[in-house]
């Protein structure tokens, strides 16, 4: 990094501090702070182009990188918002296609703090209204639109007339701010959905499906529903993307996993509401890219430790129970292909739920080392992550750092697989240190 840029990066991240300032003592969740401060703004929220809105518990980055890969294929210019962010916080806002400068950022975040005039607001409310600005003011095709937290009382949800909304699976998260009703949680995404936007509705538990299916009804939001309006599968290495008129044979997506075939599905039904046809869209399943979703890591110190035991390096960013799930999947995909033992490295938020995010691990793992994360307030106690795991059936044992953990699993695995997961702010700090980056912490 050149010194220019190292200045830039630590201008931004005095500015970030400080709007982290304005933050409440207690966070209520609700539109009224985004809407002030946009209506200080002139409203950009209303001269977007048009919209797609994503909400749900797992799968919605990797199904907005889907949907940007196919849209930047169909030769569209596309905005794109998305948190949190792994190394650098620029990385959240996207304008036509590109990354936002630093001077730009500054110059929104500016905006955003003059227009909020002292008063009390979350982070993430404020960083919104200046994406929202930019957005407006820099000529592009659609804006993919990732939801912070929920979705009715989600700062990003002050758009009106969204050309799609998508639901991805919806699971138990965030249980501090959204509460341990499954069915509860579902209808708060659900809140997305607007009167004449068709609301595609991803792979849901039985649960789960009924309850958005109705909320849509109720929202005059026309549904499509995953298994029953269009579904994809693979077959014979390819994607098949089927709907009640269309049956396209497509190629698999770049991102690893079953779970990226599932989480295709939307992304495809919304590029077909923007208007995309088949060839993009298999050009755009080609190329996705998606950073922390089963990535492979060849470069940098901890690939070095990994290489040096002659072992793959892989990172994740499942971090809840059903991501964890679908990323132990993936691995018994790997290992069905290329048998290799295998030792995980996991650190996990304080507010996760430790034993649903390790024991999917039992039986495929046979080591795991807990490491504590850094640079970013809650992580959990590398020891209660080991304990939880061991009690679940996986052996486990903790180490000072990610750098000694990746070090540890390398000794108990030579030659063997190491898969790096957990806290997306832990996938951070390493893709950092693969950049020789620090990951710029953030309140929200």
């Amino acid at each position: 990094m050149s010194a220019a840029s190292g200045a830039s990066s630590a201008a931004v991240q005095k500015r970030l501090d400080h709007l982290a300032s304005y933050h409440p003592r207690m966070i209520d969740l609700s539109l009224g702070r985004t809407l002030r401060v946009l209506s200080a703004l002139g409203d950009p929220h209303l001269r977007l182009p048009p919209v797609v809105h994503v909400a749900g518990t797992n799968g919605k980055g990797s199904t907005l990188a889907l949907l940007r890969a196919i849209a930047l294929a169909a030769g569209l210019k596309p905005h794109v918002y998305t948190s949190p962010h792994l190394v650098r916080f620029n990385e959240r806002i996207e304008l036509a296609g590109q990354m936002i400068s630093d001077e730009a950022l500054l110059a929104a975040l500016d905006r955003a703090e003059a227009a909020n005039d002292g008063a009390e607001i979350t982070f993430f409310e404020i960083v919104t209204a200046a994406a929202f600005a930019v957005f407006a003011e820099t000529p592009a095709d659609v804006l993919l639109l990732e939801t912070g937290l929920g979705g009715r009382l989600d700062a990003t949800n002050v758009v009106q007339n969204p050309a799609a909304t998508i639901i991805t699976p919806v699971s138990l998260d965030h249980k501090e701010y959204l509460g341990e009703d499954l069915l509860g949680i579902a209808r708060e995404k659900a809140g997305i959905f607007k009167p004449g936007s068709p609301a595609i509705i991803g792979l849901q538990s039985e649960e789960v499906r009924p309850v958005l299916t109705r909320a849509a009804e109720a929202a005059g939001a026309p549904a499509q529903v995953f298994g029953m309006d269009f579904r994809t599968f693979e077959e014979r290495g390819r994607l098949v993307y089927e709907d009640e008129s269309r049956l396209f044979d497509l190629p698999l997506p770049r991102l690893r996993g079953a779970h990226q075939v599932v989480n295709a599905g939307p992304a495809i039904a919304a590029a077909l509401q923007l208007g995309i046809g088949q060839d993009a869209i298999a050009a755009g399943l080609d190329a996705a890219a998606w950073p922390a979703r089963l990535q492979r890591l060849t470069d940098g110190p901890l690939a070095r430790i990994a290489q040096e035991a002659g072992a793959e390096l892989w990172l994740d960013g499942a971090h809840n129970a059903a991501g964890a799930q679908a990323l132990a999947a993936a691995v018994a995909d790997l290992e069905a292909a290329d048998p290799k033992p295998l030792a995980v490295v996991a650190g996990i938020m304080a507010n996760k739920d430790m034993t649903g995010v390790t024991a999917p691990f039992a039986g495929l793992a046979c080591r795991l080392i807990a490491a504590p994360i850094t640079g970013q307030g809650a992580g959990g106690d590398p020891g209660l992550v080991a304990a939880n795991a061991a009690e679940a059936g996986v052996p486990a044992s903790v180490a000072p750092s990610v750098t000694a953990a990746v070090q540890d699993a390398a000794d108990a695995v030579p030659g063997g697989r190491i898969v790096i997961y957990g806290s997306l702010y832990l996938a951070g700090e390493v893709l950092g240190l693969s950049e020789g980056r620090t990951r710029q912490p953030t309140a929200g």
